[in-house]
């Protein structure tokens, strides 16, 4: 019986992108044990994948080697006899706990410094050549996405047990629209709250007994304060920012009658969950990171300078956001 060891990225993105490849690691080895080490902030997406047996909190710093904590962790792990190990990020860090605790199959991508490390190394492509992340990690399993003759590459999908008691106050609207005003990468990535409060307000508007939320961590609660007050319906428009958990966070986005969001983890959650959401893109690129979902909608401008990648808008006026209008994203909404 194979017994699996997977190391999580650290993005939550990333982290739902991974779903289609422990899938097919769960249908390759029926009879296997998959378990995860992920960091605190994506843990939440790895319980919501049903192939995974158990979450190992792995609370290592960003930046950091933390040589004493890894090799404790890899201590403790050796014990259990994993027979195999996925490393999912490319850095040399990630790939160290499988080899202290010598798994001996050790499969991830050619990375930082990682000779040795990795006993199943694949080549990493380029940037400009690298497909949808979920495509990318999907190779890991050995599996040929969408080959005649392999299984077909699904899209991610998310699965919560239980709702949370944070849920009492939905129950009492009709309509529950979820607003992700925050994009973690920077300011390039975020439509202007100026335009989020005004889609809250028409929101509002259309809808007399609907629930704006607004999600996020604790460095957006002044966006969404923001967006509150722009909208000029504080009973009906909330900020939860930094005042969820992500499971509650995930659990108010897998009941949402809509969801509107840049190009952030929150928005792959949703897309995961199949909720119905329009997606607003800057200097990010959907054909590399869009929404894997049928019911999604993408706005994006394709503006000669864009997608430029860069966390600020090089040239100063963020166009490529600014000249979304709201109106333009109710009516996809809307349609």
């Amino acid at each position: 019986m194979a017994k699996i060891l997977i190391i999580a990225p650290n993005w939550i993105g990333d982290a739902v992108m991974t779903e289609p490849l422990i899938t097919q690691l769960k249908k390759n080895h029926p009879d296997s044990v998959i378990d995860v080490i992920a960091t605190p902030w994506v843990a939440s997406v790895m319980r919501a994948i049903p192939a995974i047996n158990e979450v190992i909190i792995g609370d290592f710093k960003h930046g950091l080697l933390q040589w004493a904590e890894r090799k404790k962790l890899a201590s403790q792990l050796k014990l259990a006899g994993y027979t195999h190990s996925y490393v999912l990020p490319n850095s040399f860090k990630s790939a160290l706990i499988p080899w202290l605790a010598k798994i001996p199959n050790r499969i991830g991508y050619k990375g930082e410094m990682r000779w040795g490390l990795i006993t199943a190394p694949l080549e990493n492509p380029s940037r400009s050549n690298r497909p949808s992340m979920s495509t990318h990690y999907f190779a890991l399993s050995g599996n040929q996405a969408n080959d005649t003759l392999q299984p077909k590459l699904e899209l991610p999908r998310l699965f919560l047990n239980e709702m949370k008691e944070k849920l009492q106050l939905i129950q009492n609207h009709d309509k529950l629209f979820i607003l992700c005003p925050g994009a973690e990468y920077g300011p390039a990535k975020q439509w202007p709250t100026e335009h989020f409060g005004k889609l809250a307000q028409m929101l509002v508007e259309q809808n007399n007994n609907a629930l704006v939320l607004i999600l996020g961590s604790k460095k957006e609660s002044s966006l969404a304060d923001e967006i509150v007050k722009l909208s000029n319906s504080s009973n009906q428009v909330i900020n939860w920012c930094g005042h969820t958990t992500l499971d509650e966070a995930m659990a108010c986005i897998a009941i949402a009658d809509k969801v509107i969001s840049n190009d952030s983890g929150l928005m792959h959650i949703a897309a995961a969950f199949r909720r119905p959401q329009v997606a607003i893109f800057g200097s990010s690129d959907p054909r590399h990171t869009p929404p894997l979902s049928p019911e999604a909608k993408v706005h994006w401008l394709q503006l000669k300078c864009s997608p430029c990648f860069k966390r600020t808008c090089p040239l100063g006026h963020l166009k490529c956001l600014v000249d979304i209008q709201p109106q333009d994203v109710l009516n996809s909404l809307n349609n």
